[in-house]
């Protein structure tokens, strides 16, 4: 399953003020029902300089793109990474799945 980026500003701010949220110790997503699968990524200058900040994105996009079958239904969604950490691929992918499952389960 493919989905699309969330890119404009206004598509963010509709999230951070309506959309429901779901913790992990690593992450944190927003979330909407929306007609199709939708991402977005928010980082801020906490986590590094341009080169870590690409990465973590990089590493971001490739575990959701493993893990958006999970999902059962299309959803919009923000993911933030906790500034500070190091992550790499197992994390995030991990903390990805259990999110998707307190999504699922309307937790």
């Amino acid at each position: 399953m493919r989905y699309e980026r969330l890119k404009k500003n206004t598509d963010f701010s509709k999230l951070f003020k309506r959309g429901k949220r779901v913790f992990s110790p690593r992450l944190t997503l927003l979330y909407s029902p929306s007609d199709r699968q939708i991402m977005g990524i928010a980082l801020t200058k906490k986590h590094g300089k341009a080169v870590q900040r690409n990465r973590i994105k990089r590493i971001i996009r490739a575990a959701y793109d493993k893990n958006v079958s999970l999902l059962n239904a299309n959803y919009r969604v923000v993911v933030m990474p906790k500034a500070g950490e190091e992550l790499t691929f197992s994390q995030v992918e991990k903390c990805l799945a259990s999110c998707f499952k307190r999504i699922n389960g309307g937790q």
